[in-house]
């Protein structure tokens, strides 16, 4: 069932990468597919990477755990928010940072 709110949203703004991945590839709060266009890989990124507090420090379990919710291949996304900048990780330890202008 679609979030009317989201709904009506992705109908005024089509070409909005982040509300268009909320319509199209997110339900009950969770990431249902991985998009393949790079615009909408990098919203799948921003809406990741909002679980994440911005100066928290978290083992790599706690990161597992987080992307879990989100399909079984959480070593993916989690390579695909430090690939594109959203997260940091040093000697296995992450935290969030603000990813490059694009």
């Amino acid at each position: 069932m679609l979030d009317a709110p989201w709904h009506a949203a992705a109908m005024a703004s089509p070409r909005d990468p982040d509300v268009h991945l909320r319509h199209a590839f997110v339900r009950d709060g969770r990431l249902t597919a991985l998009p393949s266009r790079r615009p909408m890989t990098l919203a799948a990124c921003r809406f990741l990477a909002e679980r994440f507090e911005p100066e928290r420090r978290y083992e790599e379990a706690e990161v597992n755990a987080m992307l879990g919710m989100d399909g079984p291949d959480h070593a993916t996304l989690r390579r695909l928010l430090v690939d594109e900048g959203y997260l940091e990780r040093e000697r296995g330890i992450y935290r969030r940072t603000d990813p490059p202008s694009p």
